[in-house]
């Protein structure tokens, strides 16, 4: 397959650039309206934007991203939205780590890539608020094509409702393309984002898929901006809800030990993290994702 695909990946770029605006102007919108309530009288939080660059073993260009964080706000005590687009040739771990994966020939002898991607993880202030994590990305190789992503919820206090609304409107965006999406990719979630060392989820669960390919590029890119698009409306009426609920101090341990989970995860199984830093990829793009504090015990 050579690289006939320029406009679509053109387009999924563009996409996950349009998202990442809309997710940082709702965030900086929720730190400007918390009014009332814990840290209502503390300055709004505001993303700090950091252009992040990649280069090839040669020294060449192999593209790179833009970092946005908020870090010490009202409602977020860390959010991170971060996109990119990179390229080059894919190392020999790498190679292999896909060839097991995905059983594409020719690899070896044609290692490029290219890939792009949003990446977002929001830690909230108040333990009451839950955490959350989504992507989505589009690869390439001149071997093959595919899509990647989802959504999932990490409260350290769980609310019952809060877990129905996020699915549920979840699954309201997925099945206009169908019913079995919601379904498989529920169960994807529950087995991506599972802790074999602690026995336990992650979260509450949400949404993944990875290595999705159909062949119809424009179906399966249809897809995952829906479920980008789902992410706003699934998680924004959470926050809304619990920012303005106090909390005590056995709330925040509660809070620092289930980070601490969290980035167990993130360092040990998380496919992105391993795939950003073993590609040469910023390092402190790749591990926004964990927490400002974290506590073990």
């Amino acid at each position: 397959m050579s690289d006939h695909m320029a406009e679509q990946k053109a387009t999924a770029a563009a996409w996950f650039r349009e998202l990442r605006d809309r997710i940082v102007a709702a965030f900086e919108a929720l730190e400007d309206s918390h009014v009332a309530g814990p840290l209502s009288d503390c300055d709004a939080g505001r993303f700090e934007f950091t252009e992040t660059t990649r280069a090839s073993q040669d020294g060449s260009d192999a593209g790179g991203g833009l970092m946005s964080v908020m870090r010490g706000g009202r409602v977020f005590e860390k959010v991170g939205v971060n996109i990119s687009t990179v390229y080059g040739a894919l190392g020999e771990r790498a190679q292999a780590a896909m060839a097991a994966r995905k059983g594409l020939p020719g690899m070896a002898e044609d290692p490029r890539f290219w890939a792009s991607g949003i990446s977002l993880v929001a830690h909230m202030q108040n333990p009451h608020a839950p955490a959350v994590h989504m992507n989505t990305r589009m690869f390439w190789t001149p071997h093959g094509w595919w899509f990647g992503g989802g959504s999932d919820l990490n409260p350290c206090i769980e609310y019952d409702d809060d877990t129905a609304h996020f699915h549920a409107t979840q699954k309201a965006h997925l099945d206009p393309h169908g019913l079995a999406h919601y379904p498989r990719l529920k169960d994807w979630a529950d087995s991506y984002f599972h802790v074999p060392h602690r026995g336990r989820a992650r979260g509450v669960g949400g949404i993944f898929m990875d290595d999705y390919c159909t062949g119809d590029w424009a179906a399966d890119f249809a897809l995952t901006q829906d479920i980008g698009r789902a992410f706003l409306p699934a998680f924004l009426p959470l926050i809304e809800r619990r920012r303005g609920t106090v909390w005590s101090e056995a709330d925040k341990e509660v809070q620092l030990i289930h980070r601490g989970l969290y980035a167990e995860y993130n360092l040990v199984y998380d496919r992105g993290t391993r795939f950003g830093l073993e590609t040469g990829h910023d390092a402190n793009a790749v591990l926004m994702s964990l927490p400002p504090m974290a506590k073990w015990v």
